[in-house]
């Protein structure tokens, strides 16, 4: 269980004037503005048609991994955390990921909208280094239908810059992740380690 002042650290930001609208299910999208025919091609385009998440149950949506990217990496290396395997993220956890300093690096996620339509989704990660928050990044992962294909979908974040020094270079840093809509839901939710090295 979190510690109430972390969770603080996960409140999202809001945007004045901003309200989330109501959540409708997939039927009810479709049935909207039904008449509309080029509407209903695209809305058919998304997945989204009449009877298509009646039988819905489970999470809106599956988060399936996080990847660091980066031009710098070497060849065939890959830092994927695939959070479908508890074994691999408790690695990941013990195990701290190399990040070369001062190098530009992108946070990819992986996921699947499983029924319903997704909208607030965000990917949020506080860094703490000997206790002490030292960076915090919220993404929105945007709106999505389920894919008609039953395929995920690969969010690529902004560009990031790893520090560099001396100083960045001793100890470790200690990550929590969380992916959360505007209703609060919780996907995912887990933690994991990394250092800043001279090379990946």
């Amino acid at each position: 269980m979190s510690a109430p002042h972390e969770e603080d650290d996960f409140a999202p930001s809001n945007t004045p004037g901003y309200k989330p609208t109501a959540a409708k299910s997939v039927d009810e999208y479709a049935k909207l503005d039904a008449e509309d025919e080029s509407l209903a091609r695209w809305k058919a385009s998304l997945g989204i048609v009449p009877g298509a998440a009646s039988a819905a149950s489970g999470p809106k949506v599956t988060i399936l991994s996080l990847e660091l990217a980066s031009p710098t990496l070497p060849p065939g290396k890959h830092l994927v955390m695939n959070l479908q395997d508890p074994a691999a993220l408790a690695n990941f956890k013990k195990n701290p990921v190399t990040i070369k300093e001062g190098v530009e690096y992108n946070v990819r996620v992986t996921f699947k909208v499983n029924h319903s339509i997704i909208s607030g989704v965000r990917y949020m990660q506080v860094v703490k280094r000997s206790g002490v928050k030292v960076d915090k990044m919220e993404q929105m992962l945007g709106s999505y239908g389920p894919h008609p294909n039953g395929e995920p979908y690969v969010k690529n974040f902004d560009t990031e810059e790893s520090p560099s020094g001396m100083l960045a270079r001793s100890g470790t840093y200690h990550v929590r992740s969380r992916v959360v809509d505007d209703d609060g839901e919780v996907y995912a939710d887990w933690d994991w380690t990394f250092k800043i090295g001279k090379e990946w």
